[in-house]
Formats: C-alpha cells, structure tokens, sequence
C-alpha cells in the first residue's frame, strides 16, 4: 500500500527513541507544530492501514510534540512576552508566539494544558499500551481558579450559611408571589378557596411583619 503524500513526506525519524529525543531539543514552536500535524496524519494513515504499532507510535509523537510547544508556550509570561522576542527585537505574546507559529487558539490553550500534566503522569499515559487523546491529557491540565475567600463578616461558618440560606428562601417567596396571574386567577375562585385565599395572605403579612420588625 502506497502512503499519502502528506505521509510520505512527513520525514519523522524511523526510531520512535530518535524521535523523542530531537522533539526533547526542539526550541522553535512550529517546529513543535510540524511535527504534531505530521504525525497526526501519520496515525491517520495508520488507522486506515489498520496498522495499530504505527498508529500508537504516532500519536505517542503528537502528543510530545504538543507537551513540547506548550512548554515553550509556558515560558512567555502571559500578555507580557518578556521572555521572547521577535527578529526585529520586538517583545512577543504568549498569543501571538502561537498565532506565528500557526497555531490557533484552542491549539495553544491544548498544549498549554497538556505541558501542566505532571512529567511522571504524561510519560505513563502515553508510553502506555492505549495512548490517550489530545484532549483527554488536556483536560488533566486545567487549572482551576484559586476561589476566593467568602467574606463572613465575623460571623461563624454556619452563622453565614443560615444567613445565606435565609435570604435565598425569601427570594424564592417574592418570586413565586410575584408570579401569580391574579387576573387570570381571581375570577376563577369560588367563594370558599377566596376565603382561604384570604387567610393565607393574613398569614403572609403576620410573617412579612414579625420578619420586618427583627431586621
């Protein structure tokens, strides 16, 4: 079976080692990028082929080549660009970096992500017997944004909870009240649901009241 052109041409180095250790000394992002895309259509073809050592193999190179732009990535300070700089001696963004190496903007929030998964878990999950997918790895990599402290006032934990809780319910309570269609519900009434009616909104302001007077 003859390989797709985009395949044969892909120039990835026969050893799977070979290949780990250039993409370990890769210092350009597209360069990184060119080797994700060439062995992203290498397990392509794999797949196609049936070919199952080569598909694994490849996608093994994709996910380094990926890991490897993302910590490229990581070492321009986001919006700054302090730590690269262009031909022409112009500070570069982190966006824009990946933007010139061809890379899109999920592309580099992806290998941004991947390059946070611990070294010791990326190298099990891909030299494993099922190597996983870009987005699988991607997703380990998500930082979640530091929450920040809920202001109690000098209240006690729970003092706070019952307060929260307390103004959530009356919320709840005018809305529902707020809802009523009384123009289509009123005249619908018959004489003993009016007189109910009217007891519970007696009970509603004795509520409203005895809440009004201890706040």
């Amino acid at each position: 079976m003859n390989l797709p052109a985009n395949v044969s041409t892909a120039r990835l180095p026969a050893s799977y080692e070979a290949a780990k250790a250039a993409l370990a000394e890769c210092v350009r992002i597209d360069e990184c990028k060119d080797w994700a895309d060439k062995a992203e259509a290498l397990a392509s073809y794999a797949r196609q082929a049936d070919d199952e050592t080569l598909m694994k193999q490849a996608i093994r190179v994709r996910d380094r080549a990926i890991r490897r732009a993302g910590e490229l990535l990581k070492q321009i300070e986001p919006a700054t660009g302090a730590h690269l700089k262009s031909a022409g001696g112009h500070t570069l963004s982190r966006k824009q970096a990946a933007s010139d190496a061809g890379m899109s903007r999920h592309q580099m929030h992806t290998a941004l992500r991947v390059a946070n998964v611990p070294a010791s878990d990326f190298e099990a999950q891909v030299e494993s017997d099922k190597p996983p997918t870009l987005s699988a790895l991607a997703s380990q990599g998500i930082k979640p944004k530091p929450r920040q402290p809920v202001p109690l006032n000098g209240r006690s934990p729970d003092d706070f909870n019952k307060c929260l809780h307390f103004l959530g319910d009356m919320e709840h309570v005018v809305k529902l009240l707020e809802a009523f269609r009384l123009d289509v519900i009123a005249p619908a009434l018959t004489d003993d649901e009016r007189t109910k009616a009217r007891g519970l909104v007696s009970r509603i302001d004795a509520a409203a009241d005895r809440i009004a007077t201890r706040i």
